[in-house]
């Protein structure tokens, strides 16, 4: 796995924080080093539980590890918030240099974005594509597993793409217990997007488990790549084999 990895997503609420809880986790539990930064965090006021919070519940990463840049009360993209707040809004070269340090430290650096891959963050337009594009880090990429997820995981691949950025994979973020005959079809048509077999699918719920339990969890929705076992070609054929028959 690359040492820097961007997590971004389709949308908000796709499950980013619990994917990139899952990638500490394991690294975590393999003894490797790993820091979290998260640029921006909007929708939260001083004092309330962040989404780095939530990576330290479920993974156990210490505060030491964990960086967060700037952070806005109102639910609105960066730039936004910020723009309401009236506070000023991070900086692309503020980002890269907080990024950069910790992986000359060398840890493995997971830098996780608000809301979709090209939100904005300030003014001048930059997005979390254009600090991996600063970083020369693959995207991570967190989706939907349900209906009208194939139009948003098309359209992020594509803005990839366009700005010649690696796709680290395509996760589901959030797997149901009982998928409809949406989810089981879109397996197979994610993974024609992704131009290869997913990078795993955390079961909906994740963030509801015990630490141990998480860490289960995580090593068998992450693929290798990330650190787990997930079989990608497993999954497929078990959930295929269930609309066959």
């Amino acid at each position: 796995m690359s040492s820097t990895i961007v997590v971004s997503g389709t949308g908000t609420g796709v499950g980013k924080t619990v994917v990139t809880a899952a990638i500490a986790a394991l690294a975590l539990s393999a003894g490797d080093p790993v820091s979290v930064v998260k640029p921006v965090q909007t929708g939260l006021a001083a004092g309330e539980p962040t989404d780095l919070d939530e990576i330290t519940r479920l993974a156990g990463i210490p505060d030491a590890d964990r960086l967060e840049l700037a952070r806005y009360r109102h639910p609105l993209s960066p730039e936004a918030a910020a723009r309401v707040e009236g506070a000023p809004c991070l900086g692309l070269e503020t980002a890269v240099d907080a990024v950069l340090a910790r992986s000359r430290s060398g840890s493995r650096v997971l830098v996780e974005g608000a809301g979709g891959l090209l939100v904005r963050y300030d003014p001048s337009g930059w997005t979390i594509a254009d600090l991996a594009a600063a970083l020369r880090a693959p995207v991570l990429l967190v989706v939907h597993a349900a209906l009208g997820t194939l139009n948003h995981t098309a359209l992020s691949i594509e803005a990839l793409d366009r700005r010649g950025l690696g796709l680290a994979g395509v996760v589901i973020g959030s797997w149901p217990t009982a998928p409809d005959l949406a989810c089981r079809t879109n397996i197979a048509d994610l993974e024609a997007l992704a131009s290869g077999p997913l990078a795993g699918a955390l079961p909906a719920g994740a963030a509801a488990l015990t630490r141990a339990r998480f860490l289960r969890a995580a090593g068998a929705g992450l693929a290798p790549s990330l650190g787990g076992t997930f079989d990608a070609a497993d999954f497929r054929r078990r959930y295929m084999v269930e609309l066959e028959g």
